[in-house]
């Protein structure tokens, strides 16, 4: 049994008002990573000139947009 199956079978034994205290629990811990997330993408933007983001688009289309067989 993995981790996550763990988890569930132990929520399916609680009563109503502890599981509802756990889904509150979880949705803090899903928002805060999404406003972590946020904070990054918002410290990240802006960070290259326009040439710089252009040669990143470039090497990701001539690098990054097929899959070649043989390496893997």
């Amino acid at each position: 049994m993995n981790e996550l199956e763990t988890i569930v079978d132990e929520l399916k034994t609680l009563p109503p008002g502890k599981l509802a205290e756990a889904a509150t629990y979880i949705h803090r811990l899903k928002a805060g990573s999404e406003v972590d997330r946020n904070r990054a993408l918002d410290r990240a933007y802006g960070c290259l000139t326009e040439a710089e983001a252009d040669g990143l688009e470039a090497a990701i289309h001539a690098n990054c947009e097929s899959i070649d067989a043989s390496q893997w």
